[in-house]
């Protein structure tokens, strides 16, 4: 069984907390992305990243001075959003890292799979970017089936915990034996399950958190996820699908908070 995670936009650098054991699998493909960005001029690149000037003047420079073979960080810890945050790897106690190292993968529109020790640089590039490379007219065609099958195990289940942009360049190659389990952490509203950003990605890290936890090797151990008011529903849930409600908003979180 394998889980799939979005990256973050936010990433830093730590080579002190812990060091990295191997590189991303798909590495040459990534220096094709990072030859690629350097023929751009800067408002094509500010257009690519589809950000501000100062986040594209730190893009473009992080790119000029890029090595990916030096000065890296684990991207477990690389990447800095809020499901990262709530994942907590900094403090994953005895056997939850290597858990994760075995059953986490993290999609990437610059590395396109990265396993949690892999060494990384920070960039900026998502996987809905309008890249025209070569022959591809974005991402997904450049990418195109190599992350299904190097994510995919011999026990053909997935769980999904990635944002929609990241997930379907998985769904498009999914075969009739593979099952791929979406995770939906909502809370009902007018009778409708509805996902909030924030909480959503903060369940997200908390439950990589608690299948490491359990060492998790079934889909069926994972319906006991209870984390921050959390319940799974039977009756909403199906075998390609779980839900899990929500019932009381965490204190001092808002939507806000995310941007």
């Amino acid at each position: 069984m394998r889980i799939i995670i979005s990256p973050a936009k936010k990433m830093r650098t730590d080579t002190d907390t812990l060091v990295g054991i191997g590189l991303p699998v798909f590495l040459e493909k990534t220096a094709i992305l990072k030859e690629w960005i350097g023929t751009l001029s800067y408002d094509e690149k500010k257009k690519l990243w589809a950000c501000s000037d100062k986040i594209a003047e730190q893009s473009a420079a992080q790119f000029a001075e890029m090595d990916l073979c030096r000065n890296l960080t684990p991207a477990l810890l690389a990447y800095d959003g809020i499901q990262y945050t709530y994942m907590a790897p900094a403090v994953f106690e005895d056997g939850q890292l290597d858990y994760v190292q075995e059953h986490l993968r993290i999609l990437s529109g610059f590395y396109g799979v990265v396993k949690p020790m892999d060494g990384v640089v920070p960039y900026r590039l998502e996987m809905q970017a309008k890249a025209e490379i070569g022959r591809c007219h974005n991402l997904y065609e450049f990418w195109g089936d190599i992350l299904y099958r190097e994510v995919m195990d011999e026990s053909r289940i997935l769980i999904n915990l990635a944002s929609r942009e990241y997930s379907k360049c998985i769904e498009k190659y999914l075969q009739p034996d593979d099952r791929m389990i979406t995770c939906i952490f909502g809370e009902l509203l007018d009778g409708k399950v509805v996902q909030k950003g924030v909480y959503a990605k903060m369940a997200r890290g908390e439950m990589v958190r608690f299948m490491a936890g359990i060492g998790a090797e079934e889909p069926e151990k994972i319906k006991n996820f209870n984390w921050s008011g959390y319940q799974f529903d039977d009756g909403r849930s199906s075998e390609r699908k779980y839900v899990f409600l929500r019932s009381v908003k965490s204190p001092g979180i808002t939507e806000a908070s995310e941007k």
